[in-house]
Formats: C-alpha cells, structure tokens, sequence
C-alpha cells in the first residue's frame, strides 16, 4: 500500500509547492526526461499536445480546435448528448470522456466541460439522462452506455481509443461515475464532483479516482459524501480529494478554473499517462482556491 499525504484545511505553505516543483524538475532531468519532444513521444504513443504550464490548463481553451456533434435523444441507453472533440486527424487517436448532470438537471448544467476538456486533446460527451430523476446507479449505467455509444456506433469512433476512457459527473452523476469505475475497473480514470450516493463505501475501486468536494455543500455534504468515498477507496488505488473553498454543491455548474485545471491533470495523467501534468499535482494542490487536499503522491 502507497502512503497518502495531505494538506489541512485553509492557507498553507506555498513555498513548500515551489520547492516540490523544483525537486520534481531536477528529478525529470537526471532520469533524461525532459530529452525533447521526439524522445518523449516515443516513449509515450499516448501522449498529446505541447508540454503543459500552469497557464495552459488555466486557460479556457487548450491546443486544440474542436468541432462538435449533437447526439439524439433516441439513443440507446442513455438521453442524448453532445460530443466535442478535436478537429485535428494528425496526432492519432484520443482518449474519450462520458459526463453526466446531477438529479434533475440537463447536460447544459455541466456543458462547459465539453469544449474546455476536448481542447486539451479528448473526445467529450456531455449526456442527457433518460429521467431527470434517473438514481447514481442508473447514471453509471448511462455514463457507460455513453463510452460503449462513443466507440462502437459515434460518428467520431475512428478518432477515439477504445483503451482509454474516463468518465466524470455532478451530484448523483458524481455517485454515478464512482459507481461506474467500480463496474469497469478498465476505465483509465474518474473524477465525482461534489458527488451523491447512498453507498459511502468503494473499496473495490481500482480506477484512478479525483473527487472533488465543496465546503459549503449542504445538499451533499462533504463529511458525509465525499469525504468518505475518498476515504474509502484504498490507499493503493491512486486517488486525490480536492475541497473547493467556500464553493456551494453546484460549483461544477458554472465554469470553474480550479475544476477544469486539476480535472483535465489527472485526465491527462491518467488516460494519456502523460507524466509532463504530474507538477500540477504532486505536491498536493495549494491555492486560495482549494480549503483541503488529500492524495496519493507521487502518482501511478
């Protein structure tokens, strides 16, 4: 079992960030990482884009272009969608993401996703559930529905890796997303955020897993919801808890910088493998923006 780390709650330390970056630089050199792009990509057929900074994935759009398409509701398995992806045939094929809305919300309460994730060098699908009111485990089933439809039968399938899929959600599409990981332990990597669910406990969860909680959440709150699905996944699965400071449950309705920066890191870590997103998170996070953060470092 890997130890965990964590940082308390409110402002801490910078300089300890500053330094851990440093130290991780220094490492990357010696071990001839950073020996340029052509070696890089060969040693990684995965990986995609140009080396990352803390403006890139700040950024509200990354390298790539992205044109999209509107799923119809007439689907099997899930209530329709929009897929985003990268306009772009030359870098090869992508890693794809399925997101899923919480209860009684459409995809347009998480469609900022879509192209911000897409950009970075993804295949995105926002869905629609088939009810509103449609539970976490319905959800999951929907989220995979929605992969199993991106590979096998999307009009974008020639540009996606069937080998590398992820999946994230709000509320009970967060519950959904940690459900689904524990039904496909071949999923690359799940992000919850501010999840739902009655079940509190994962330990079978072997998917790399971001959850991300809100201090002020009152309608899943994060002592009783996301809290305890972090804690519950094991030590050995890689996983990281970020808590949003002073940000309500709906936090992931709305654009949201810290989100989308940490969410498309473990994304590209974890379905690119792409080891250039590892200064992003360990150290663990460390801003204004973020009251507490748990992990496994160093990663993978």
């Amino acid at each position: 079992m890997r130890p965990t780390t964590s940082h308390p709650p409110t402002r801490r330390r910078r300089a300890l960030r500053a330094l851990g970056v440093v130290a991780t630089m220094l490492t990357m050199l010696g071990a001839g990482v950073l020996a340029g792009p052509t070696a890089a990509a060969a040693q990684n057929p995965y990986e995609r884009g140009p080396a990352p900074s803390e403006s890139s994935i700040e950024a509200s759009r990354g390298h790539y272009d992205v044109s999209s398409t509107i799923v119809s509701s007439l689907v099997s398995g899930f209530g329709g969608g929009t897929v985003y992806y990268p306009t772009t045939r030359s870098d090869g094929t992508f890693g794809a993401v399925a997101i899923s809305p919480g209860y009684t919300a459409a995809q347009s309460s998480i469609q900022w996703l879509g192209p911000r994730i897409a950009s970075q060098g993804f295949v995105v699908i926002t869905i629609d559930t088939n009810t509103r009111w449609d539970q976490p485990s319905q959800r999951a089933s929907q989220l995979e529905a929605a992969l199993d439809y991106l590979v096998e039968d999307s009009d974008v399938a020639d540009r996606i890796d069937p080998g590398r899929l992820a999946v994230m959600g709000h509320s009970m599409g967060g519950g959904g997303s940690i459900e689904a990981a524990d039904e496909r332990p071949e999923l690359q990597a799940s992000i919850p955020m501010t999840p739902w669910h009655l079940d509190k406990t994962w330990p079978g969860v072997t998917v790399p897993t971001l959850v991300f909680g809100a201090e002020n959440d009152s309608i899943a709150p994060v002592y009783s919801h996301a809290e305890p699905f972090y804690n519950s996944i094991p030590d050995s699965t890689d996983k990281m808890y970020i808590e949003l400071d002073g940000a309500t449950h709906f936090a992931p309705n709305t654009s949201n910088t810290t989100i989308a920066k940490y969410s498309i890191s473990w994304l590209k870590r974890f379905v690119d493998n792409d080891t250039r997103y590892d200064q992003f998170l360990c150290p663990l996070p460390d801003e204004s923006a973020i009251e507490e953060t748990r992990g496994s470092c160093p990663l993978g």
